[in-house]
């Protein structure tokens, strides 16, 4: 599950995701923070202190602007772009040959760049950078994008990366030299659950390594069998060379180069401002196009060559049929078996058809090929699911589909922030349905005036558990079919606009 979680960070959003551990719920108001704000919203109910109060706020400002103009202005540049940070060369951005050097300004995530003599030793979960020149160095760093979480952090495999002298570590010697950079990772965490494989993962190893154009090596600690062969594909389009297993493989690998590490600009995104060449996230999802097609072209092989007895006879039924489907656009709704499932999907299904939909059901598993998956949700026009970690899914639709998000009561804040404005950012165009209480199980568990289905924020505030228990796995959806149409009718109708002015072009 992903864990749901708020935190305020410095100079950019840090959104933790939805289903794992606890978490804090405090968020603090504008007005909180510029007593400017807070000034004018009780101006006109104080008309007879008026003058004195703004005589007085005048003074304040002034003393501001003369003693700390950098403080001021940089607090309202921060207020107003949360994301942005200053143009100060990065950390380690010019550092020597022969030495160690940590940034560790980012709250996400240390990366930690060694240049020289680097040799792995598994057996005390080092990395030597040997060398005669250099003065001692030790650092200490656990590979993984959410260094403010110390509960999972401390699950995480520390790695120790000192400067040695050559006389010191005779036995050392190099098993295997690599003349190509090394990228450390851990593939520990929450790995196991897809939205975090992709947000605590796989995007920041993109934005990592992507810039060696595959001549890297991938050095994983918490090396997965399943991992690998759930994500090989992706893997072999960002690395030419075999991975290595730290914890398992005694060798001496030797590098002239490492990253001990990986980056990550915010939830499923990427910030072309923070990278060399300008990349944004849809060039990450051109990229999982193009090392996924080898193996969805082997799957529409096998389906079209060695089809079952049904599948022939369903096939010959339905050609005519099929023929009309393909006009129609075509929509995709993950279902979900446990907790927010919906209750009334095979109305649903009905009503998206009556809009003139071809439906299709998917029912993601731990074992579904995730190529298959992709090779579904690319050819979709329309994507349906209740907020969870499924979700992550919309990263495999085309720029312009649409993604129609259902927000469970008590979710609003986690479904925009880790699904919606990603998805905006990728180029979908979004529609959320936020549930009316009435649409949720809870409606018939609590009273109407109940603060479960009144006021969540207030539930939610009393931490991850509750939030748990109540909104994520006590609650399923029931959707007011009527209501939730309107959402099919537009997006259909944008989905035709879309579809003209695309043959218009052709």
């Amino acid at each position: 599950m992903v864990h749901h979680q708020r935190i305020l960070l410095p100079q950019q959003k840090n959104k933790p995701d939805l289903e794992q551990s606890p978490g804090s719920f405090k968020l603090h108001s504008l007005n909180q923070i510029m007593s400017y704000d807070y000034y004018l919203s009780i101006r006109n109910h104080r008309s007879n202190t008026g003058f004195l109060r703004l005589l007085l706020l005048f003074s304040l400002f002034s003393f501001i602007l003369l003693f700390s103009p950098r403080l001021f202005f940089s607090s309202i540049y921060t207020l107003d772009n949360p994301t942005q940070e200053e143009n100060w060369p990065a950390p380690c951005s010019d550092m020597p040959n022969n030495t160690i050097c940590c940034d560790r300004t980012a709250i996400r995530t240390d990366v930690c760049y060694m240049r020289g003599d680097v040799r792995t030793n598994s057996n005390s979960n080092s990395l030597f950078l040997v060398s005669s020149n250099s003065s001692n160095i030790e650092e200490k760093i656990r590979p993984y994008t959410r260094k403010w979480e110390t509960s999972v952090m401390s699950t995480i495999d520390e790695l120790h990366l000192k400067t040695v002298k050559p006389e010191s570590m005779p036995s050392q010697k190099c098993d295997v030299v690599h003349n190509v950079p090394a990228v450390v990772f851990s593939t520990g965490g929450y790995t196991g659950n897809v939205y975090h494989e992709f947000n605590d993962g796989i995007i920041p190893l993109y934005i990592t390594s992507q810039k060696f154009n595959g001549e890297v090596v991938f050095v994983m600690l918490e090396y997965h069998d399943w991992w690998m062969t759930k994500y090989g594909y992706a893997i072999s389009h960002l690395s030419n060379h075999p991975a290595i297993d730290f914890s398992n493989d005694k060798r001496t690998h030797c590098f002239s180069e490492v990253i001990v590490g990986l980056k990550i600009h915010d939830e499923l995104a990427i910030d072309p401002a923070k990278m060399d060449d300008h990349k944004t996230i849809r060039d990450f999802r051109n990229f999982l196009d193009e090392a996924y097609k080898p193996r969805i072209r082997g799957i529409i092989k096998e389906e079209t060559e060695k089809p079952s007895k049904a599948q022939k006879t369903q096939i010959k039924a339905s050609n005519t049929r099929n023929q009309l489907s393909l006009e129609r656009p075509k929509l995709v709704i993950l279902s979900r078996n446990g907790s927010r499932k919906i209750e009334n999907e095979g109305r649903l299904v009905k009503v998206a058809k009556e809009v003139g939909f071809n439906v299709q059901i998917l029912r993601p598993k731990r074992s579904t090929e995730l190529e298959k998956i992709y090779m579904h949700m690319n050819s979709s026009d329309v994507m349906v699911g209740v907020h969870g970690a499924a979700m992550t899914h919309f990263l495999f639709m085309r720029p312009g589909s649409v993604f129609i998000q259902v927000v469970p009561l008590g979710t609003d804040w986690a479904a925009e922030t880790y699904y919606g404005e990603p998805a905006v950012k990728l180029g979908l165009r979004y529609i959320n349905y936020k549930l009316l209480p009435r649409e949720s199980s809870l409606y018939e568990e609590y009273k109407k005036d109940d603060p479960v289905l009144r006021d969540p924020d207030s539930i939610n505030a009393k931490g991850w558990q509750y939030t748990k228990k109540v909104y994520l796995d006590g609650q399923n959806v029931k959707l007011d079919l009527v209501r939730f149409r309107k959402r099919l009718i537009r997006a259909y109708q944008y989905t035709l606009r879309k579809r003209q002015q695309e043959n218009m072009i052709n």
